[in-house]
């Protein structure tokens, strides 16, 4: 589990940080859901606060809950959770029209990696378990509808850095000219002679991935003028 503390320490304090200062802004925040996630089953709820006229700070968790997608007559894991914090500065006006942003984000996983492979969408023959951080950029746009409802069409890329255990999910997976059966772990150079295998064998990597794409579908949730014009109301 080498580096693990180091990250996960670093990262929930940053996190944590960015979401109480956040938090402490009488700010207009909009709640929003993925709508081409949810369509996989998959759950990206994420809430945006305005910053400034042009910038806002969006606080987001994914969490797949399939334990097992069937593909080509295999078993194949999708599970895991993805949580970003990202700053995003529009160029006309907070919440409307193109922005670009950066984020941040931690994330535990037992998934199968997709691939393409001979010019085909598929996925590798192994699995993997373990947990991971992300530095991203990402891109979209806003529209605001009827003052309150809104439209998010985004993508975002970032360099990820993964730890985790590899495990075959059919018999016959050949790595590193070894080859292993369903339900074995696989070991990688560097973590252990061939002849004389650890019992829970790490492996890293670092690469750049997409790291979110969607189409969200937000509501107003808090506008602090309309709070206080109320309130004003309320006391006269």
């Amino acid at each position: 589990m080498f580096m693990k503390n180091g990250y996960v320490r670093t990262l929930t304090l940053l996190i944590v940080v960015m979401t109480s200062v956040v938090f402490k802004v009488n700010a207009q925040i909009y709640g929003k859901l993925n709508g081409l996630y949810a369509l996989a089953g998959v759950i990206n709820p994420a809430v945006e606060f305005k910053l400034s006229p042009k910038s806002t700070f969006q606080t987001e968790f994914t969490y797949s809950p399939w334990n097992a997608i069937r593909w080509d007559g295999v078993d194949r894991p999708m599970k895991f959770i993805i949580f970003i914090n990202e700053y995003r500065r529009y160029f006309k006006e907070h919440n409307k029209g193109w922005y670009l942003g950066g984020n941040v984000g931690m994330m535990a996983f037992n998934m199968t990696k997709p691939i393409f492979m001979n010019g085909k969408f598929t996925f590798k023959h192994t699995s993997a378990k373990g947990y991971g951080f992300m530095l991203g950029i990402s891109g979209g746009y806003e529209w605001i509808f009827k003052d309150k409802w809104m439209l998010d069409v985004f993508f975002g890329f970032a360099w990820m850095n993964s730890h985790y255990n590899p495990y075959a999910l059919v018999d016959g997976v050949v790595e590193g000219g070894h080859i292993y059966n369903k339900g074995e772990v696989i070991l990688t150079p560097g973590n252990g002679e061939w002849g004389d295998r650890p019992v829970d064998p790490f492996n890293g990597s670092g690469e750049w991935l997409p790291n979110k794409l969607g189409v969200s579908f937000g509501v107003l949730l808090f506008d602090p003028q309309k709070h206080r014009l109320s309130k004003n109301n309320r006391d006269n």
